[in-house]
């Protein structure tokens, strides 16, 4: 996608004197980011919460490359700064690709969790958000009942027996979670066998790892299975379940217009239907 003239200037502000003829625009739902591949890539804040949060993450980024991880993290090459009226700090390169939906080696995603929980919760301290940090925090039981609420009468009982089944999980030691660890946001080795770097740690939380294991069967649930203990497994899948729900909680959060919200609460059905009638392979 080529990028607007706007977002070329913040980036050129940043790292003066770079070629960006070669540059392309990611968009993500608190960021738009100019992505010079091999060189760097500049997140611009598109709303004032994101931008208020930025110099945290950028902290929490340049902690998580001195934890010892057997993978890249983007890391600040600049300080964050104000272009134009926008929060803005380019980060590193980080290398290799992701792999297809369905893709992957159970070693892989083994050793990638074995990774993060290896990660100690204390040299992090300050700097990660709260369990459930993509959909609403400590909100997040308020916001599934009220998402409940909006959804049509024949779903409101599964979507609330979901929500309690992840609920009334057994505690575990909680962990590092990455909290979006699928598709783009984790890069492999050209086999696909080796994590070499992870993306976007926006959601990043102490809580049950399981909720990162649900994230990784984008590889597909058999490929899962072979990655993890037969109780993660379980946890993955209950969590998993929860997901297609926690979508319509960040529309009620950012406040969308009806219209938005109609089309969310609609996904959440389709995701419902779907994995109730073809549920992933036990």
């Amino acid at each position: 996608m080529e990028v607007p003239d706007d977002l070329l200037a913040v980036a050129d502000a940043l790292l003066p004197g770079i070629a960006w003829e070669r540059a392309r625009l990611g968009r993500g739902g608190s960021h738009d980011v100019v992505l010079l591949p091999g060189v760097a890539a500049v997140r611009i804040a598109n709303h004032a919460s994101a931008a208020a949060l930025l110099p945290r993450r950028c902290q929490l980024l340049s902690r998580l490359e001195k934890a010892g991880l057997p993978f890249a993290v983007p890391v600040p090459l600049t300080d964050v700064v104000d272009v134009n009226g926008r929060a803005a700090v380019a980060l590193s390169w980080v290398s290799g690709s992701p792999t297809p939906r369905g893709q992957g080696e159970p070693a892989g995603l083994r050793e990638l969790l074995a990774a993060l929980a290896s990660v100690h919760l204390g040299d992090l301290d300050g700097l990660l958000g709260p369990a459930h940090a993509y959909a609403g925090g400590a909100r997040w039981p308020e916001l599934m009942r009220e998402v409940g609420g909006l959804l049509p009468e024949e779903w409101r009982a599964e979507a609330a027996e979901r929500v309690a089944a992840a609920r009334d999980l057994a505690p575990v030691p909680i962990r590092l979670v990455h909290g979006d660890l699928a598709g783009e946001n984790v890069h492999w080795d050209p086999a696909g066998r080796h994590c070499v770097g992870v993306l976007d740690w926006d959601f990043a939380q102490p809580f049950d790892p399981a909720v990162d294991a649900a994230c990784l069967a984008w590889h597909g649930w058999p490929t899962l299975r072979e990655a993890v203990d037969p109780q993660t497994y379980h946890r993955a899948r209950v969590w998993y379940l929860t997901f297609g729900l926690d979508q319509v909680a960040v529309s009620l959060l950012r406040g969308d217009p009806a219209r938005v919200l109609a089309e969310q609460v609609a996904q959440a059905v389709a995701f419902l239907e779907r994995t109730t009638l073809s549920p992933p392979p036990r």
